[in-house]
């Protein structure tokens, strides 16, 4: 097995972050530090996720729901589709979320009112909102800002991420732990050592030949196709969304300590 080479990984200074500890609850509450090992794969959307917002969400159950937005409709064509803006949202950096930001996005987006935007496709797509949802439309300010329930305290690019909880944020049953810790490790076994360790409480990966973690860990989003391993500390919502990625990339927002 490749052995965990701490002087490599903590050269950007991660070694206090992710050697702090979490706190300790039955039910979800505030506080406590989610750390997570990534790969290359998994570090950069994990991040995305946890930063910005998106005009829709599938939530845990599989539902689709507003987030962005609070209500959608679309013409008889299905090639015009209507998005109700909503109202109140800050970005990190303070600047109020708003039409304009949604114009952004990769469409014909066509701005009808402060809190209200059109989008005109080519042909008809009645999964649109499904599919806004999905990596890759999340919702940025002109400065790069998110609107998620993190915000940015360091980001060391491909390497190690710490945010800290955005308190002015809409959602309230959601985001529970106050910092998130993401460093990135290339090499399965390596991540798994760190969990095993006791150094991250989260690593990504099917379980190695060679690493037998036992039952001080829980295989997310079930045994049978495990994408994460997590220790005792973290505590994942008893319904877990079946859209792959999804629900993993939201453990910032979902999950809390034990």
């Amino acid at each position: 097995m490749t052995r965990f080479d701490r002087r490599a990984l903590f050269a950007s200074g991660a070694a206090a972050a992710l050697l702090a500890a979490t706190g300790v609850s039955a039910q979800p509450a505030r506080g406590g530090r989610l750390r997570a090992a990534l790969s290359p794969d998994w570090f950069d959307r994990a991040v995305t996720a946890t930063v910005f917002d998106s005009l829709t969400e599938i939530a845990a159950d599989g539902t689709l729901r507003g987030e962005l937005s609070t209500g959608w409709r679309t013409d008889q064509t299905g090639r015009v589709w209507t998005f109700d803006l909503r109202p109140g949202v800050r970005f990190h950096d303070s600047s109020a979320f708003g039409a304009r930001d949604v114009a952004r996005l990769p469409f014909d987006v066509r701005i009808t009112g402060v809190h209200e935007v059109e989008i005109h496709l080519d042909a008809p797509d009645p999964n649109l909102p499904y599919r806004l949802a999905q990596p890759g439309f999340e919702i940025r300010a002109e400065t790069g800002k998110g609107t998620g329930l993190y915000r940015v305290r360091k980001l060391d690019a491909g390497r190690h991420f710490v945010c800290e909880r955005f308190d002015a944020h809409w959602k309230r049953d959601a985001g529970w732990f106050e910092i998130v810790d993401f460093v990135q490790i290339s090499a399965e076994t390596v991540r798994f050592q760190a969990l095993t360790e006791g150094l991250v409480d989260v690593a990504d990966g099917a379980q190695p030949d060679d690493a037998i973690l036992g039952d001080a860990f829980v295989a997310l989003p079930n045994d049978d196709a495990p994408t994460h391993f997590a220790s005792q500390a973290v505590t994942a919502p008893m319904t877990v969304g079946k859209v792959w990625p999804l629900d993993n990339l939201r453990m910032a927002e979902r999950w809390w300590t034990a």
